[in-house]
């Protein structure tokens, strides 16, 4: 009878072994098994972050490309132009103002702007500017009729060199094939975004050896009377050279008003805060500090809208580490200067972003 237990109790022990042995071989099989799949993870982890190294280093040189091709169009624009113009444009002046222009489809505003723009200056202030319309469409059709109106209308500055025209080709602008494409509305206004960011990088970069101050200008604006000589007179009283940029109107950083027929919620004509309104509008550049801000915007161009981007220009290069905010903002009310009332007020409706319309005004005009 004992001989009988203790072949029990054997029998029982051996199941037990057998029953675990076959859990660890079970459980080591899972781990290996989860192991395998780690390390497919990481080998797949690994090959995105390469992919997206050698998407960055595409870009960069695309970029680098275009700006070589820009610098190489400049050269051959200036060797080619009359005696006249090369002379204006080989002398340093006091101001280059730059507008970037692109179709609005049936309408536009650039005659009404450069009118405003070029009469309210006197003979002297022609004689110290330079105002560059920089066509960034590629729509020949548009570039045509803005050469055109212009060459009727501003024969006198054309030839004098106090205005020029230049075309922003295609080519210039890197590969936009990896940027997700899309028919919604979200994914062309981001396209739309990234593209205004290169065209103020190429505008700035042909109008800084022109001048010694940069005025960025809209499309579709007014300008005050007597606009130059307050600028002219603003800067020249400026007691320290320490500023980051000038703000002659405030347009892309306050609430516009939008009609009820916007995108926004139907209703009355109200006040809302609309982040895809981005503007450098009025804004005053030293012509030295422009390649900084060039190439902050060129590595960012794909992530922000221009005027984010100019906040983080300034928080980058300004704001001490450990600064508290508070100091911070205090020197950036020192050396982001804005002069009320603002010199130049928004005129246009129809947003260069097709299909949308915008209503917005300076509050401080």
């Amino acid at each position: 009878m004992r001989t009988k237990h203790v072949n029990v109790l054997i029998a029982l022990a051996a199941f037990v072994l057998f029953s675990f042995s076959c859990f660890c071989i079970s459980r080591m099989t899972q781990t290996s098994n989860q192991l395998i799949n780690c390390r497919n993870h990481i080998l797949e982890f690994k090959e995105k972050i390469l992919r997206l190294k050698n998407k960055t280093e595409r870009n960069r040189q695309e970029l680098i490309n275009a700006l070589s091709k820009m610098k190489y169009e400049m050269t051959q624009r200036e060797n080619t132009s009359t005696d006249l113009v090369e002379k204006k444009m080989n002398t340093l002046v006091s101001f280059a103002l730059g507008i970037s222009t692109v179709s609005r489809g049936n309408q536009s505003y650039l005659k009404q702007t450069l009118n405003s723009v070029v009469s309210r200056m006197t003979l002297s202030e022609e004689k110290d500017s330079v105002v560059i319309v920089s066509v960034a469409d590629r729509n020949e059709d548009y570039l045509k009729s803005v050469v055109d109106m212009i060459t009727k209308r501003f024969k006198r500055q054309l030839k004098s060199g106090s205005l020029e025209v230049i075309s922003i080709p295609a080519f210039f602008y890197p590969n936009m094939l990896h940027i997700k494409q899309s028919t919604e509305d979200s994914g062309k206004l981001e396209s739309w975004r990234i593209k205004q960011v290169l065209d103020f990088c190429f505008l700035m970069l042909y109008a800084q050896p022109k001048a010694m101050y940069y005025l960025q200008l809209e499309d579709d604006i007014i300008a005050k009377k007597r606009y130059f000589t307050k600028i002219t007179d603003f800067v020249h009283n400026i007691t320290s050279n320490n500023w980051f940029y000038i703000e002659f109107s405030i347009l892309g950083f306050i609430a516009v008003n939008f009609a009820p027929n916007s995108l926004l919620p139907q209703r009355n004509e109200v006040t809302y805060f609309v982040p895809w309104i981005r503007t450098t509008e009025g804004k005053l550049f030293k012509s030295e500090d422009l390649t900084d801000f060039v190439r902050f915007f060129l590595m960012f161009y794909k992530d922000k809208p221009i005027d984010l981007l100019l906040g983080d220009i300034f928080q980058v290069k300004m704001c001490n580490p450990g600064e508290t905010p508070e100091k911070c903002a205090e020197r950036n009310k020192q050396i982001r200067i804005r002069y009320k009332p603002s010199l130049f007020q928004h005129v246009g409706i129809q947003s260069s972003f097709s299909g949308r319309e915008q209503y917005s005004k300076d509050i401080y005009y």
